[in-house]
């Protein structure tokens, strides 16, 4: 494996028919490309990942940082190294969050032909495939490599995404469970059987309920779950909202607080164990 980790959503395509809140050309603004630095993750024989990174502010070797995986939407899929900073990427940029939260932020770039996770978003469920997608897997290997080589607190990843992006943050958290502290996937779908696999897992999950390009339906089947299996999942639902449910969710400084609040659960051991 190499890597050049130096500490180191938005729009569907359904039947050929983009539907987007905002044009998938659109272009991040200059300030992010400055603060988000351009890599590529290679693992051979699997592929190539781009990405952008921020960096925590006033970065210290002497200390250990969050992590945020942010999976973006099929409209940004590309390999310019760009679009995928356009929607929620510039709230972690907020002088304020960046003092009080300081974290590395990773924002991998789908290419055009591939997907988070491979299922079809118009269906009214699906069956979680049985491996990773080659994307997701280069996600999962990037976040072990930046764990290994880079200043990152185990104890605090999280993962969030939009539209595909939900759907790749389903998907992940039910192929890794250990690796994630809490989960944020915004009108986005998963399989309802894997729910068992993470169901203490911190999550918060938001939908438009009038979303006409991911039916809010995948997350409330999602949710409905959880509670099943024990788990206590926050839900919001956005009353009167289409598909973009991300742009008010990434803005909410609730968000973020109850998002860098989260530490991964350690297992308990007995005090009678050697």
């Amino acid at each position: 494996m190499r890597s050049q980790v130096l500490i180191a959503l938005s729009c569907f395509v359904v039947g050929g028919l983009e539907l987007a809140v905002t044009k998938a050309q659109e272009k991040a603004e200059e300030p992010m490309t400055k603060f988000f630095e351009p890599h590529e993750f290679t693992v051979k024989d699997v592929g190539a990942l781009k990405y952008r990174l921020l960096k925590p502010a006033d970065f210290s070797q002497n200390q250990t940082y969050p992590l945020v995986i942010f999976l973006h939407g099929a409209g940004e899929r590309g390999d310019d190294n760009v679009a995928q900073l356009v929607h929620g990427m510039k709230d972690f940029l907020n002088p304020d969050r960046r003092k009080n939260y300081p974290c590395f932020v990773v924002a991998p770039q789908c290419p055009n032909d591939k997907k988070w996770v491979e299922v079809d978003w118009s269906a009214k469920s699906h069956d979680q495939p049985e491996h990773a997608s080659v994307p997701m897997q280069l996600v999962h290997d990037l976040i072990k490599e930046m764990i290994k080589n880079a200043n990152v607190n185990k104890d605090r990843i999280y993962i969030t995404g939009l539209s595909m992006g939900g759907y790749g943050t389903w998907d992940a958290i039910a192929r890794y469970p250990e690796l994630f502290a809490a989960a944020v996937p915004i009108c986005g779908g998963g399989d309802p059987a894997t729910v068992g696999k993470f169901a203490k897992l911190p999550i918060w999950c938001f939908h438009g309920d009038q979303d006409e390009a991911v039916s809010v339906e995948r997350s409330r089947k999602m949710i409905d779950a959880l509670k099943v299996a024990g788990g206590q999942p926050k839900y919001t639902e956005y009353a009167g909202v289409g598909h973009d449910s991300w742009t008010a969710t990434y803005a909410n400084p609730d968000f973020h607080d109850w998002l860098f609040a989260q530490e991964r659960l350690k297992p308990v051991i007995p005090a009678n164990s050697k």
